[in-house]
């Protein structure tokens, strides 16, 4: 759908049976514009291969970016915006400020109209860019839309633009824009107001299914290849895979695979316990500045009481030490999507494959999509697939010679035989890395916060860094990693996760913090805690220290590191240089 097709937001929009419609002038945004784009390939998927399923892209008004520039402009907001004040107190500001008069009406005219929750996103200019992706770094709210009284209803759409617009200049953004060759001052916001896909359980509101799926595999296991891409899936709103929080993780060409667990224990321990979904019961505590204001948390047992755990789990059978596909019986209940994936029963994975060749086929680059899916009761009406997102990744092709001897000798400073990333990097002398006698997951939070004040001297002083940390990097969850954001470590171009015995979670691919690694090409090394391969900490401790925190150390060298990855094989070297 190219953008003159796009009609202007009036009355009939909610017959017209179109999926996207603009209020304001100016451009659409980047996110917004991949949706445009893909919405023909969609209906031609629907109308061919897969009639079982409403394939589509949840009803969309996007306000333009010259309407942000009209709020910016007749509330005065600038100073602020510009200034180093906190995200609260730029958040407050914003929430004080008046949206152009000239599209109330509409937005009045759009929320008596819709009666299901409502996603008011970012669509930047800049967003989803193929070397600079923004992935995941303004907000994002979620409001149940519904509220008996249509007054109180507008007023939180309009709380919730004015906090995605706020979010233009929130710390993590402006962190983030240092890295790019771009200034705050360049970037303009449009908003997307996009219906939820999901179904009401009492005081939740959620999709059975979400799910990021990526065309190219950095990580294959077994006999998978990059090319033949990934899939995460998660029970409830996307936010827990995009977070990095425990997902499913599977190959597409072999769904019936389970990720490599060492045992049936670990299997328990990781996946997916906890799940998010909107609140449509008691009002929160009104917090219009708090992304997750409207969110709440849920566990299995509250889903296996909403009944949509069906298509999604097997349960475990403690006395034959077996998982069996569905709820059966009284055992732990375990998020595998098994019916869906091992007994065929909903033609899921086949639509994702296709969604990802037609995409790749159509962006001319590999890609990622993210989407949303409820499993109607069988009879009831067709399984809805909601399309999300597509943007396209980055994937080098540049030819490196490393081999597996390589990766040991003294002159190692770290190696891994799992690593993210193509090509050779030898400019870098500055690490940041984590104490490991001071490292503990209880101080995660503080251990971000300690690095991004180092990153962001670094950014001043325009020096990239490698940055080497225990856990999973960028994950929500601060007792399985460092809980970073990509402005508190966006000088990084080589990143390195270490494990401790007690610390290791697999990578998630869906994640924005993912995402945000490829898309500026950084490398990323993760080294299992049990590899041959380690972090030689006794040389770093060694090394000229510029600066020491409670819990992070920055060092820096005469000589510059040497760094190696073949993106073809997954493996790759950091080598020390100044002896």
């Amino acid at each position: 759908m190219k953008d003159q097709e796009i009609t202007r937001f009036n009355r009939n929009f909610f017959e017209s049976g179109k999926p996207i419609s603009y209020i304001g002038s100016g451009s659409l945004g980047g996110k917004a514009q991949g949706l445009t784009f893909i919405d023909k390939i969609l209906e031609d998927i629907q109308a061919k291969d897969f009639p079982g399923f409403e394939i589509n892209i949840p009803r969309m008004i996007v306000l333009r970016t010259d309407i942000f520039d009209s709020f910016m402009q007749q509330n005065k907001l600038s100073e602020i915006a510009f200034s180093d004040a906190s995200d609260e107190r730029i958040g407050l500001a914003f929430q004080k400020a008046d949206l152009p008069f000239e599209i109330l009406g509409d937005l009045r005219t759009l929320i008596s109209n819709i009666k299901q929750p409502l996603a008011i996103r970012s669509s930047s200019m800049l967003e989803d860019a193929m070397y600079e992706p923004f992935a995941g770094i303004y907000g994002t709210k979620m409001t149940p839309n519904n509220q008996h009284d249509i007054d109180a209803r507008f007023r939180k759409l309009t709380e919730a633009i004015k906090f995605v617009y706020a979010s233009t200049y929130f710390r993590a953004a402006k962190d983030y824009m240092k890295a790019t060759r771009h200034k705050t001052e360049d970037e303009k916001m449009a908003v997307i107001i996009q219906e939820v896909v999901g179904e009401r359980h009492d005081e939740r509101f959620y999709p059975e299914v979400s799910g990021v799926a990526r065309s190219y595999n950095y990580y294959p296991v077994g006999h998978a290849i990059p090319e033949e891409g990934v899939v995460n899936l998660a029970l409830g709103m996307g936010k827990t895979i995009v977070d990095g929080s425990i997902s499913w993780a599977y190959s597409p060409s072999y769904p019936r695979t389970n990720p490599p667990f060492k045992s049936m224990g670990d299997m328990l321990k990781q996946t997916q316990i906890s799940f998010w979904a909107i609140n449509m019961g008691k009002p929160p505590e009104y917090n219009p500045i708090q992304e997750t204001e409207y969110l709440t948390e849920a566990f299995l047992p509250d889903a296996e009481s909403d009944g949509t755990l069906k298509h999604l789990v097997s349960t475990f059978d403690a006395s034959s030490d077996r998982v069996w596909p569905g709820i059966s019986g009284k055992g732990p209940r375990i998020l595998t999507f098994s019916p869906i994936l091992t007994l065929d029963t909903i033609m899921l994975n086949d639509l994702t494959k296709n969604l990802l060749k037609n995409c790749e086929e159509a962006v001319g680059a590999p890609v990622e999509i993210e989407f949303a899916v409820t499993l109607a009761n069988e009879g009831e009406h067709p399984y809805r697939f909601g399309f999300l997102q597509v943007r396209p990744m980055v994937v080098s092709s540049e030819e490196v010679d490393l081999k597996i001897e390589e990766l040991t000798g003294d002159s190692i400073l770290a190696a891994s035989e799992k690593v993210l990333g193509n090509g050779v990097i030898d400019s870098i002398t500055d690490i940041i890395f984590t104490d490991p006698e001071a490292f503990q997951t209880r101080f995660s939070r503080d251990i971000a916060a300690e690095i991004g004040s180092m990153n962001s001297k670094l950014l001043e002083e325009n020096r990239e860094y490698l940055l080497i940390g225990f856990g999973r990097w960028g994950t929500s969850d601060p007792t399985a990693g460092i809980p970073v954001d990509w402005g508190q470590v966006s000088g990084a171009k080589v990143i390195v996760e270490a494990t401790m015995e007690n610390v290791y979670v697999e990578m998630s691919q869906g994640s924005h913090f993912f995402h945000n690694v490829t898309g500026f090409k950084v490398h990323y090394f993760s080294i299992p805690f049990a590899s041959i391969h380690g972090v030689d900490w006794d040389w770093l401790a060694e090394q000229k220290l510029i600066e020491e925190g409670r819990y992070v150390k920055h060092v820096r060298l005469s000589n510059p590191l040497q760094i190696k990855v073949d993106g073809r094989s997954g493996i790759g070297v950091i080598k020390k240089t100044d002896s």
